[in-house]
C-alpha cells in the first residue's frame, strides 16, 4: 500500500507530531532540548513559519504550524528534521547507528475554530499528562512556558493563536480535558485524520482526495 497523501496547502492549521525510532529517549539533558529549540527558531527564520504552539517530550514532539503558502510546510519540516538527525548523531557520536525518528512527520489538518484551541491545549498540556510537572506552564520546552514566562526573544518564536486565548489562560490549561475532546485528538493522532467538526472534516476529505478511515463509525461528536 502506497503512502497517504500529504496536504501541504498554505493558509491551513497542521498538527504535526513525530517520535523517535523505537520510542527511544531523543532529549535527555537540558542541552538537548536547548538545541532542537534553537533547530525551531532558526528553521522558523528560514521558511517565514508561523508556530503557533509546541511541546518538546523526551520521545516526541507536537508542532502547530501556520504555513502562509502551499509547500511551505515540507520545506520547514524537512528542514527541521534532517538538520536535527544530522546534528543529533554528530554531537552524540552515534553516526551510522540507526535512524533517529521512526520515519516521516505526520501532519493533520486542523479546523480554526474551537477545534484548534481544544488542540493547543493538548499540546501544552501533554507534559502534565505526563506528569512530568505540576503546571503545564513550568514545563520549559514547550510553547506555554515561552507565552506566559519567556523572555521577548523566546516569545517571538510564537505566531498569533489565529483564534483568541481564553482570559483564564492559565487557569483554562491546567484543567483536564473532558473524554471526548481528548478521544477525538487521539483519533486523529492515530487514524491520520483531519481533526475538526464532522461536517469539516468531510469537507477537508472530499477537497484534497484523503483517506478516511474511520467513515462514520465512532467518530467523534462535534465540540
Amino acid at each position: 500500500m502506497g503512502r497517504a497523501p500529504r496536504v501541504d496547502v498554505g493558509g491551513e492549521v497542521y498538527h504535526v507530531i513525530n517520535r523517535a525510532n523505537g520510542r527511544q529517549t531523543i532529549f535527555h539533558k537540558k542541552e538537548d532540548y536547548l538545541h532542537f529549540g534553537r533547530l525551531l527558531t532558526e528553521a522558523k527564520e528560514l521558511n517565514n513559519m508561523r508556530i503557533i504552539a509546541y511541546a518538546l517530550m523526551p520521545n516526541h514532539w507536537h508542532l502547530v504550524l501556520h504555513p502562509r503558502h502551499d509547500g511551505d510546510l515540507s520545506v520547514f519540516m524537512q528542514w527541521l528534521t534532517l538538520t536535527h538527525t544530522q546534528q543529533y548523531h554528530s554531537r552524540t557520536k552515534t553516526i551510522g547507528y540507526g535512524h533517529l525518528y521512526q520515519g516521516r512527520y505526520k501532519s493533520f489538518l486542523v479546523e480554526k475554530d474551537n477545534y484548534l484551541l481544544q488542540l493547543i491545549r493538548y499540546v501544552e498540556r501533554n507534559p502534565l499528562r505526563a506528569k512530568l510537572v505540576k503546571k503545564a506552564e513550568d514545563w520549559r520546552w514547550g510553547s506555554a512556558y515561552r507565552r506566559t514566562q519567556g523572555n521577548p526573544q523566546e516569545k517571538a518564536l510564537l505566531s498569533n493563536t489565529i483564534i483568541e486565548l481564553p482570559d483564564d489562560y492559565l487557569e483554562w490549561l491546567n484543567e483536564k480535558e473532558d473524554a471526548d475532546t481528548l478521544s477525538s485528538i487521539r483519533q486523529s493522532v492515530n487514524k491520520g485524520t483531519p481533526y475538526g467538526a464532522v461536517k469539516w472534516v468531510d469537507k477537508m476529505v472530499e477537497k484534497f482526495d484523503l483517506l478516511l478511515t474511520t467513515r462514520l463509525r465512532g467518530r467523534p461528536k462535534d465540540i
